[in-house]
């Protein structure tokens, strides 16, 4: 049994109401909220009304009205089908049970969930045609929902914007990648922002179109050629240094009278 089954099975328990009797009989009343999809689209209300462990009377959504399961019972089921205010006291009370799920879900889902680790970059930077693709990734997250949007100078973008669903990393977390193709302004500011149940307010994340990343890496690249060279020079000419000054003293020459 997963830990979501056992969490909504003590939510039913929680919710019977005992009454006992001075002769050590007694009566209860168990309320159940059965599904199987999230959506609870197949959710099925139950109210049972039990007299020492044998169930006497049930409300059951499905066929929306009281059941008796003893013969003595059929007239306080048929009473009970008639009167208006209990059959809408049967409504609240699976709108509560509905309730009651998606709060407990909600509370499975924030002690479990992880943030995504969200990236922005440069695909294509055609500088004749003056177009750009971004990218805006979201990896390890969970749950899977997460929502991934493009914005223009704070503004939903609606267009020009292609998406692939959550896929699975294989170890129980999410990724999902967005695209934006568009034509860059001067002045404007295109963001990414993502929505995720794990974040307590959405990321934004703004893209810097001073330099597209290939240039960027260009730089990078050029500038360690620079310093590596340096560096190289350097040595090579303190090596030189070193060399000529070690052969100079070979050079120079001993007058042996001196030393007699």
């Amino acid at each position: 049994m997963s830990r979501t089954k056992c969490l909504r099975f003590y939510l039913t328990f929680l919710l019977s109401a005992f009454i006992s009797a001075a002769d050590g009989y007694y009566a209860f009343i168990l309320q159940e909220c059965i599904y199987s999809y999230p959506d609870l689209s197949d959710l099925v209300f139950l109210e049972s009304y039990s007299f020492n462990k044998t169930v006497q009377l049930q409300f059951n959504s499905t066929v929306g009205k009281f059941v008796a399961f003893t013969e003595k019972d059929m007239q306080h089921a048929k009473a009970w089908n008639e009167d208006p205010n209990i059959m809408q006291l049967m409504k609240v009370n699976m709108e509560l049970c509905k309730h009651y799920i998606q709060l407990a879900d909600e509370i499975i889902l924030l002690s479990n969930s992880v943030k995504p680790k969200v990236k922005l970059s440069l695909v294509k930077w055609d500088q004749d045609n003056h177009s750009t693709i971004l990218m805006c990734s979201a990896y390890d997250f969970y749950p899977e929902q997460i929502k991934v949007s493009w914005l223009r100078d704070g503004k939903p973008m609606t267009s020009d914007m292609t998406s692939t669903l959550e896929m699975a990393d294989g170890d129980w977390y999410y990724q999902i990648h967005t695209h934006l193709e568009y034509t860059p302004k001067s002045g404007e500011t295109i963001s990414c922002m993502v929505e995720h149940a794990s974040l307590i307010k959405p990321l934004i994340y703004d893209w810097d179109p001073s330099l597209p990343e290939p240039e960027r890496n260009k730089i990078a690249i050029g500038a360690a050629g620079l310093v590596l060279g340096i560096i190289i020079t350097t040595a090579g000419l303190f090596y030189y240094k070193k060399k000529s000054a070690l052969m100079g003293m070979r050079a120079i020459p001993i007058d042996h009278s001196v030393l007699m």
